[in-house]
């Protein structure tokens, strides 16, 4: 009892809440404890991603994270790629109608996806995870089923969706294809016979849609387990690429490092509970070690351990944690070749230094080594927010 006791302790860390859920109940169906003790066989634990853009941060691993732990526990994790529903676009927390995506870019985006999630899930054990992609049932749906889901749910029902609810008081379009959208991925609860679907606080409405249309159809209805919405690194607001409080899952040790080391105290034990194994007894007194802790852990996860010691040591060589120069691209006419950023940023006295700097291989983008001082960048976007470095200790973080 106690290794199932420590399990469930395990499983239910950094939970926000799980529905239904009567802790005092032996009733499997509404005591999760109580389902994977009596269960006998691995649960189906689902998560749906939707492949809208290209880059994931941390406050996306969490979900993620969690189901890694049921993984763990023994139980089969169920990834969904939402390239079907992804072309609707998830209305939840949205003031507007999301701009609709094609096919092939979906396809792609995906791909970006799975990348950036291979340090975290199991990706190798044979029975651990089943990655499906949601047209696969979505796409094969007739007009006679898709108007039986539509039957499932009362516009009024609808309607107390949050975003919808205040889009509609504010004469905001919404239009009927977003009100597919809950009822397409609580079908996908119904294709893979989820026991559990994982999702943030504000998936809440579309996990409880995924229990009724599985009710509908006989099955057993799932289990819903959410988990906080991250803060972003300011402490402030939720993470957000778009308001510049983000660590992404895809960038090099040293911003990584850089931007954890730097934590508020505030959220720091919400940073160690969501995004690390550690315990926060383990952890030093003194607040400056445990942002070291925290990044080095966090780092140590996606970069690997010596990725991760010579992000610390390249930080500790700035002096002070997130000390690292920014260096603004809003002045730099695009395209341009490197040498010239290189210069630009002060980390050479001229262009021609910047030249055989690149060339004699002592120039580093995103912590990988170029050697190319004519490499062209088109866009901005290409180099926002990755750490320029010219020997061990100068560095230059590039912004718009």
């Amino acid at each position: 009892m106690t290794s199932l006791n420590s399990t469930w302790n395990w499983l239910h860390r950094g939970v926000s809440e799980i529905f239904p859920h009567r802790p005092d109940s032996d009733d499997p169906d509404e005591n999760l404890q109580r389902r994977i003790e009596l269960s006998g066989q691995p649960l189906r634990v689902k998560l749906g991603i939707d492949p809208t853009g290209t880059d994931l941060h941390l406050g996306h691993s969490i979900a993620v994270r969690k189901l890694r732990a049921f993984q763990d526990a023994g139980h089969t994790a169920v990834l969904i790629i939402g390239d079907f529903t992804a072309q609707i676009g998830d209305p939840t927390g949205k003031s507007e109608v999301r701009r609709q995506l094609t096919a092939e870019q979906v396809k792609k985006n995906a791909q970006t996806y799975l990348d950036q999630l291979r340090p975290i899930l199991d990706f190798d054990t044979p029975g651990r995870l089943e990655i499906r992609y949601n047209s696969e049932w979505l796409a094969q749906l007739d007009l006679n089923q898709i108007l039986q889901l539509l039957a499932t749910m009362t516009v009024g029902q609808m309607l107390a969706k949050e975003g919808f609810a205040e889009r509609y008081s504010q004469e905001n379009p919404i239009y009927l294809h977003e009100f597919l959208y809950p009822l397409m991925q609580g079908y996908d609860s119904v294709a893979v016979k989820a026991d559990v679907e994982l999702g943030g606080t504000d998936q809440k409405f579309n996990i409880a849609v995924g229990r009724d249309l599985q009710r509908h159809f006989g099955l057993k209805p799932q289990f819903g387990l959410l988990v906080p919405i991250l803060l972003g690194t300011d402490g402030g607001q939720k993470m957000s690429k778009s308001l510049g409080n983000y660590v992404g899952l895809w960038e090099n040790a040293v911003t990584m490092y850089s931007k954890l080391e730097k934590t508020p105290d505030a959220i720091i034990q919400e940073y160690v509970e969501l995004l690390t194994n550690l315990t926060w007894e383990e952890l030093p007194e003194n607040p400056r070690e445990r942002q070291k802790v925290l990044a080095l852990d966090v780092v140590t996860q996606y970069q690997g351990k010596e990725a991760a010691l010579e992000a610390q040591k390249a930080a500790l060589s700035q002096g002070e944690a997130g000390s690292i120069p920014e260096f603004s691209l809003q002045d730099v006419q695009f395209p341009v070749k490197l040498f010239y950023i290189v210069s630009a940023a002060g980390l050479s006295k001229g262009s021609s230094e910047a030249r055989r700097l690149i060339q004699g291989g002592g120039v580093k983008l995103a912590g990988e080594k170029v050697s190319d001082p004519n490499l062209v960048f088109e866009r901005a976007e290409e180099m926002e927010g990755k750490v320029l470095q010219v020997g061990k200790n100068k560095f230059a973080r590039l912004v718009k």
